[in-house]
């Protein structure tokens, strides 16, 4: 078995592996993993906790005997199952927390089938190392160029747009599985920041940094998850195009976009109840009871003119001047198409 260095994300790319493994437990999995890695698991949740406690609270021995009897009686489920039907020419990267006896097990196994098998050295914690280094410590080389706008005005559609028109864009809040305000919430949830940050690196990699980026500009958090800081640096400094439109057709907007909401009375009245703190009992009434008639409309209206446009004029104060502003008559997929068209050909 050879042990696999990574120096860098883009070694990812170029791996002679069919399958990239993590056969950590499901949530160690689910909080973060290699990109593309499928789990495995050598041992449960349960039985990863029951051979810690045999570990910690009676002997190292018995916690390796007991731990090797699970994690080959698991790794035959696999070899029976996922495995079942891989050839002889297929090749696998294996990796645990730190590539010690999980992977080690695992890969020996596989190895003695003939399969040929590569352990990624240092395990997931080296492939996190170099995570942390391209988002926490070394400062972005991208072009980034933000789309700015008041809530309504179809940022993350314009993103899209750009991007149909030939363009490169970084959609943070698809990466990070909300829609960026009070009310963005998903029904798929947010990653953990961990996976979050996984993605992020990910998707800059895939980029090409001499080209510009269009990135939505974004508070510093989307829902509960952090913009890291070699992001957040980029962005705070980064050239603005800014989009508007008439109050009505940002309501219209929000109504389509957040279509989910009007169907989730429990979920909408809470999020209202959450801007007490900011507006006057007989204003949170009033939205609460046009909540109640279903006049959406009105409600996204009010929302966006008492309590989102005067927070963006209060950031935008402190932004940089942006370079364009094009203000819409409408939020129709042609209008934000023709729009991105111009901006992609005029600043690409």
């Amino acid at each position: 078995m050879t042990p696999r260095i990574l120096t860098s994300l883009v070694d990812l790319r170029h791996l002679p592996a069919d399958t990239i493994i993590d056969v950590r437990s499901p949530s160690e999995f689910s909080e973060d993993h290699v990109p593309g890695a499928i789990n495995l698991p050598v041992l449960s949740d349960a039985q990863r906790a029951e051979v810690g406690t045999i570990y910690v609270q009676d002997s190292a021995f018995k916690a390796r005997k007991i731990g090797g009897a699970l994690v080959a009686q698991n790794t035959a489920t696999h070899l029976q199952g996922p495995l079942a039907d891989h050839g002889g020419d297929w090749q696998a990267l294996v990796y645990c927390w730190r590539g010690g006896q999980r992977s080690g097990a695992f890969a020996t196994i596989l190895n003695q089938v003939g399969w040929r098998v590569e352990i990624l050295k240092g395990g997931y914690q080296s492939y996190r190392r170099l995570v942390v280094s391209t988002l926490y410590d070394t400062p972005l080389t991208h072009r980034i160029m933000l789309i700015e706008g008041g809530t309504g005005t179809a940022k993350t559609a314009m993103l899209h747009h750009l991007s149909n028109a030939g363009a490169q864009i970084l959609d943070l809040e698809g990466l990070a599985g909300h829609r960026g305000s009070l009310f963005g919430a998903t029904a798929d949830g947010q990653p953990a920041q961990k996976m979050f940050e996984t993605l992020l690196a990910e998707a800059l990699g895939n980029l090409d940094p001499t080209r510009i980026t269009f990135v939505e500009a974004e508070s510093s958090k989307i829902g509960e998850r952090m913009i890291p800081p070699s992001v957040w640096a980029k962005m705070q400094t980064a050239p603005r195009i800014a989009i508007s439109a008439p109050l009505s057709e940002r309501a219209t907007f929000l109504c389509r976009a957040y279509a989910d909401l009007t169907t989730d009375a429990e979920t909408l009245t809470s999020q209202i109840d959450h801007l007490r703190p900011y507006h006057a009992r007989e204003v949170i009434e009033a939205w609460h009871a046009m909540a109640g008639t279903a006049d959406w409309h009105s409600l996204a209206s009010g929302l966006i003119s008492a309590h989102y446009d005067p927070r963006y004029a209060k950031s935008a104060a402190d932004a940089p001047k942006p370079q364009r502003h094009f203000d819409l008559p409408n939020l129709d997929d042609a209008t934000l198409a023709a729009t991105a068209a111009i901006i992609a050909a005029d600043i690409t």
